[in-house]
This record gives C-alpha cells, sequence and structure tokens, in this order.
C-alpha cells in the first residue's frame, strides 16, 4: 500500500542530517512511497506548513553533505526542553494546530530526527496521536535506549584532529594548551577524543576537578623532561564545589543555561599557579559542522532504512537505536528525559587512569 511519508530535523544541527534524509527517501522510494520534507523544525507544521518535495533523485550529493536541507531549530513555540533534566510540555491548542495541518497534508507518517529535546517533542505528538518514528541525533552521544547517535564520530574526528596540531605548537613552546570542546551535562566528547588525542589531562562533568590535581600532574610530567602539557576540557566540567560556567549571567529565552568558557578559566588559573604559558581554544560549534565521518554516514544510513521499516510495521511511537551489532526499535520513552553520562568507574575511565591520564580529581 502506497504512503505518504514525511520527516523533520530538530534541535541542533550536526554531521549527518542529510545523511539520514537521503536514506529515508531513497528507502521509502523503493517502497513506492513519496516523501516530504517539513523546514525548520517542528515549525515548520505550524501556520501555512512548509514544507518540500523530497525527490529520490535529487538525493544525490547529500551522503557526504553536512547540515540539513531542511533546516532545524531549537527554539520556538514547540521547545520543549527548559534546563538541565527538565522537560516543558507543549501546549495543547499547538498541538491541535500541528495535528491539523498534518492531516490537511495527507500525511501517514512523521520521522522526527533529533536528540532528547526534539524526541520529547516527538513523544509528545505521538501521544496526541501523531503517528511518530524518532531518529536520534545528538553529537553529545548522551541518550538513553542507544549505544551511540549520529554526529558523535564526527565531533570526536574534529576534536582528535584539534588535539593533534595543538600538540605540536604546545611541545615547540613548552606551554599548556587547554582544548575546550561540546557536550554540555556528558564527558563522551572529551573522553573519546582525549583519549585519541593523548590528552593529558581530561575534565568531564561526571568528576569535579581541583587545580592542585591537575598542578601536580603537570609538575609531574616536568620532572619527566616533558615541558608541555594537553589538556581537554568538556563544557559542563567544573571545580569540585563549584557551577557550571556559562555564556553569560542568565540562561536563554528558555531557561537552559548556554555553557562554555571553562576552557579560559582552567587555562588562567594553571598560568597563575604553575608560571607556565598557557594558551585556550575553544572548537565551539566547529564539531557541528561539516562531512560526517565514514562511520557516522554508514550508522545514519542504517537509522533511516530502520525508520522507514518501523512504519511499514506500524511501530509508532518507537525509535532506531544502536545497539550493537543491531539496529533496533525501542520505545521513545526509554530515550528521554534523563541523559547518558560516563560512569565514573566505567572502562573508558580505566583506560585512561591506565594511561595516566587524569582526571583532575586525585
Amino acid at each position: 500500500m502506497s504512503k505518504h511519508i514525511s520527516i523533520l530535523t530538530g534541535g541542533g544541527d550536526c554531521p549527518g542530517l542529510n545523511t539520514v534524509i537521503r536514506s529515508v527517501v531513497k528507502a521509502a522510494f523503493l517502497c513506492g512511497w513519496e516523501t516530504t520534507g517539513i523546514l525548520g523544525g517542528y515549525e515548520g507544521l505550524l501556520d501555512e506548513p512548509s514544507t518540500i518535495n523530497l525527490n529520490y533523485r535529487d538525493m544525490d550529493g547529500l551522503l557526504f553533505r553536512g547540515g540539513t536541507i531542511l533546516g532545524t531549530a531549537n527554539r520556538g513555540r514547540f521547545s520543549a526542553k527548559t534546563g538541565y533534566g527538565e522537560a516543558r510540555q507543549v501546549p495543547e491548542k499547538i498541538l491541535a494546530e500541528a495535528r491539523e495541518n498534518f492531516k490537511h497534508l495527507g500525511l501517514d507518517a512523521l520521522i522526527c530526527v533529533g536528540g532528547d529535546g526534539s524526541l520529547s517533542i516527538a513523544q509528545q505528538l505521538f501521544d496526541a496521536g501523531f503517528p511518530v518514528v524518532g531518529i536520534p541525533k545528538t553529537i553529545d552521544n548522551d541518550l538513553q535506549a542507544t549505544q551511540m547517535t549520529f554526529g558523535f564520530d564526527s565531533a570526536v574526528a574534529c576534536a582528535v584532529e584539534a588535539l593533534d596540531r595543538l600538540a605540536t605548537t604546545a611541545q615547540s613552546h613548552n606551554r599548556i594548551m587547554v582544548l575546550e570542546v561540546m557536550g554540555r551535562y556528558a564527558g563522551w566528547i572529551a573522553g573519546y577524543a582525549g583519549i585519541a588525542g593523548g590528552a593529558d589531562i581530561i575534565l568531564i562533568p561526571e568528576i569535579p576537578f581541583n587545580y592542585e590535581s591537575m598542578c601536580r600532574k603537570i609538575d609531574s610530567r616536568e620532572r619527566e623532561g616533558k615541558q608541555f602539557s594537553l589538556i581537554v576540557v568538556a563544557e559542563g566540567a567544573r571545580e569540585k564545589g563549584g557551577d557550571y560556567i556559562t555564556m553569560s549571567n542568565h540562561d536563554n529565552e528558555y531557561g537552559e543555561a548556554r555553557l562554555g568558557g571553562i576552557g579560559h578559566v582552567v587555562a588562567e588559573q594553571l598560568g597563575e599557579r604553575t608560571g607556565k604559558e598557557t594558551r585556550a581554544v575553544v572548537l565551539g560549534h566547529l564539531q557541528r559542522g561539516g562531512a560526517p565521518t565514514p562511520w557516522d554516514r554508514q550508522l545514519c544510513t542504517r537509522f533511516g532504512v530502520s525508520a522507514v521499516q518501523l512504519i511499514a510495521d506500524k511501530q509508532f511511537g518507537f525509535m532506531t537505536a544502536y545497539q550493537p551489532p543491531e539496529i533496533v526499535a525501542v520505545p521513545i520513552t526509554e530515550a528521554i528525559g534523563r541523559i547518558r553520562t560516563i560512569p565514573p568507574d566505567g572502562e573508558l575511565c580505566r583506560v585512561a587512569l591506565a594511561l595516566g591520564i587524569s582526571f583532575g580529581d586525585g
């Protein structure tokens, strides 16, 4: 039976969104289905709906193209995130308008691609009667129920390349180089990149740090004849007993803090305490842009095909999830409302400690 499905991309952008779109459209086409793209995230379902016909023949080049041809948004009338671990109920009036527009477009299913906030909205749409399927996306890799989200590997690759470059200049000038990476309240990017990039100290939200421990690590390296140090700092890392460092003194208009600035704070403090030259580099949105890595491309492709299969099987209210080695279906409710963080006593941290990497807590 022919179907008319739709897809939207919500929340922050990341490498692989276009790859997912391509996969969905190709798989749907081979099922004899039509695919419509909702423009601008969930907001595209309101007012005069903003849509585009996604033709199978127009998908060339999307496999490795960064960004999203559909556009995205992490704010607006559908905003569901209000802070750390908190969510907001989308007003029934907004849900009803979106539902009416969805029916008017003659759509049979909606694929929602996003992280915790966007999938929280997807769940609310499902509860309101929408035939919804989810695909997990976030560079932070902090979603429950899936071992990995797409965009994460690409962000780690960006951070590792930065560390490779910083290592040579740090060694040349005998400096302390501090690299701040994204991840919000989870340290996955910092942890993976720090190990892969040869960091000497990794600071993550899951393990509060103290400067005395970091100075001891730097001093230990100098006694070994190593006059430089490489430090990776997750944007959500914080000093023991301290608070998160944010971009301003106020949360954004939706009550969610804009983390950032910890890298410069750490560099300044270490410079004062050690007397060494320090430099801080903030990768910022460089981690969100550019082409997806080969790993992310195959993961996105598998997610897209699986989402179309979920629609075929009428498994609405579910999302695709990577549970090695398979892509499986899990209820969206199992992925949202709480973040997946690095276990301080888990294998990743044990590996780092075995290599002599400090988490600044000793």
